[in-house]
């Protein structure tokens, strides 16, 4: 992690990521933080090109969760902020509204999704009160994407749920990032397809040759 801001891309297409642990016990030391390390080993599997990241373990503050957010996309300048922790009824919980604070723009289709997700495993995921939003730039922008505080929750919501046999049954939220991202001027992301296949319309795809 570097904190010489901005950071440099490497290629035009290396996807700058920002991940955002939220824990009062676990930016205090009480217990080790699982949700960085759980974030960034699950975007080493799924990117075609490794990602470079900037990381923050931060406490359950909204006044500091939403500096944080600004300092990744106005000073690093990443392209796709992911939080982890935060989000459900507790009064401690203020990542969504701290996150809406920072935003220009809500992309509620995330939340959604899931939300519809983690039904499939808990009844308890309508207490998730996960949000993502865009935050612009005059020359940047970047996606903000609130995501469950347990590694395994946070590789479900992201890759979707698959059949028996393998197929998605439930896509994952991540299927629709690279997209996004092409559309507020991000760098063209590609995807492991055994782990998460990105969706985009034949207009927008590359051509191999």
């Amino acid at each position: 992690m570097s904190d010489s801001f901005p950071l440099r891309r490497s290629h035009p297409d290396e996807l700058i990521v920002g991940l955002v642990s939220v824990s009062d016990r676990a930016s205090s030391g009480v217990y080790q933080d699982q949700g960085i390390p759980a974030l960034a080993d699950w975007l080493q599997r799924a990117l075609t090109r490794p990602p470079q990241v900037v990381s923050r373990l931060i406490p359950d503050d909204r006044a500091g969760i939403a500096a944080t957010l600004r300092e990744l996309v106005d000073e690093a300048r990443c392209d796709l902020v992911l939080t982890t922790g935060g989000t459900g009824p507790a009064r401690r919980d203020v990542t969504p509204e701290a996150t809406l604070d920072v935003a220009t723009r809500e992309m509620p289709g995330f939340g959604e999704q899931m939300r519809q997700v983690s039904l499939a495993f808990v009844p308890t995921a309508i207490l998730s009160r996960q949000v993502a939003v865009i935050r612009e730039q005059p020359d940047h922008a970047a996606l903000i994407i609130n995501l469950p505080g347990q590694p395994k929750a946070i590789q479900e919501t992201l890759e979707g749920l698959r059949d028996p046999d393998g197929q998605v049954r439930v896509p994952g939220v991540f299927a629709a990032v690279p997209y996004c991202l092409d559309l507020i001027g991000g760098p063209y992301v590609e995807t492991q397809d055994a782990v998460v296949k990105a969706f985009r319309p034949k207009s927008a795809r590359r051509s191999q040759g």
